[in-house]
């Protein structure tokens, strides 16, 4: 064999070797993941990076609203005008690069993963539809936050929230340890119950949504935002080589993708259910703090009465109601003088006959 052909082939193995290496690598990474949407939201699957502080736009878009910005990514496209979904649930888990989830519409790769609230598509909620009874749900059971907004802060009054209200349910009959593969998790260990006791608000806001169901068949729609850095504090503790992070990983997939199932259901297969993996924030999150079980209503500048916006579900159907009636009124008018100028007197008009015919009589 030739010198030639030996660096060749040299050349192809290197190759080679350089591409596997980033397929490898590639698979895992921070992600955006839609385990759950209607047929009328189209994600389409593709290799299409989406930045970190624009999934509260991603978000907005999704549930039909608009945004400051245009979102110039082709992983979303739009849907019909008219139809929206009735639930939009986003999933965040830090300290996982990935989850081995079963099943999902598409993913995307997350890069600039920068910490984001979804502040202001609650805020657009609340003002579009205070009428209603929304739901808006931002949770974060490490840090003990709960943001509410709306009339339906009543049903989820009795949602554990501090850690101490946690580990009193999981030692309550129904908890999710009666159900779940422990394996290396222990139960005494302050970090496994932290994991654990996510896993049982997860389950918890299923089986509210369960009794509840007369908040999944409204006409307002509803968001919800979940924070979990259980992985995160198992990671930092064993390692994420470690049977306990490994078998927390499993357990974490199967119970987000029976959430989101379960969800999906609930609100009569009209929701989209994302989930966020980010192995860490490039920064703290910092924002305003609020009391637990905030009820905020809307401000209206232009009002001193603090009145909500008259903004409700039934504009769009007005709006076609007024639209088409104005053009077919329009369209009778047109065709009622065009038959007025062109009418003969003498022929068609039944005033100016009679007064011929009494004419000729004198």
């Amino acid at each position: 064999m030739s010198l030639t052909s030996c660096r060749r082939m040299e050349a192809v193995f290197s190759v080679a070797v350089v591409l596997c290496f980033a397929l490898t690598t590639g698979v895992h990474g921070d992600g955006l993941t839609v385990l759950q949407a209607p047929e009328f939201v189209s994600f389409q699957k593709g290799d299409w990076p989406v930045s970190g502080e624009k999934i509260p736009d991603l978000v907005a878009l999704t549930m039909g609203f608009s945004v400051q910005e245009d979102l110039s990514w082709p992983g979303l496209q739009a849907g019909p005008l008219f139809q929206r979904p009735r639930a939009n649930v986003l999933v965040v888990v830090r300290g996982a690069e990935s989850l081995a989830l079963p099943q999902s519409v598409a993913s995307y790769p997350l890069e600039n993963p920068v910490p984001f609230t979804m502040d202001s598509v609650a805020e657009t909620v609340h003002s579009l539809f205070a009428e209603d009874t929304p739901v808006v749900l931002q949770l974060a059971p490490s840090e003990e936050r709960l943001y509410m907004l709306g009339k339906a802060n009543a049903v989820f009054e009795d949602l554990p929230v501090t850690l101490q209200q946690i580990r009193a349910r999981l030692s309550q009959d129904g908890s999710v340890l009666g159900s779940l593969p422990l394996n290396s998790l222990s139960r005494n260990a302050e970090a496994d119950l932290l994991f654990l006791s996510e896993v049982q608000v997860l389950h918890d806001i299923a089986a509210l949504l369960q009794r509840h169901r007369h908040l999944a068949k409204d006409h307002s729609p509803d968001l919800y935002s979940l924070e979990l850095s259980g992985l995160e504090e198992l990671s930092r503790l064993y390692g994420q080589d470690s049977p306990q992070y490994r078998d927390a990983a499993a357990i974490l997939a199967s119970v987000l993708q029976k959430f989101g199932e379960d969800v999906y259901g609930l609100y009569g297969n009209s929701a989209v259910v994302e989930v966020v993996t980010v192995k860490t924030f490039e920064a703290a999150l910092t924002r305003k703090s609020r009391s637990i079980l905030q009820s905020r209503e809307a401000s209206n500048t232009g009002s001193p009465y603090n009145l909500a916006y008259k903004y409700n579900f039934q504009y769009a159907v007005i709006f076609n109601i007024v639209l088409w009636l104005m053009i077919g009124l329009a369209l009778a008018v047109i065709a009622i003088s065009y038959n007025l100028w062109n009418m003969d007197p003498g022929y068609d008009s039944i005033i100016y006959r009679m007064t011929n015919q009494k004419i000729r009589m004198d």
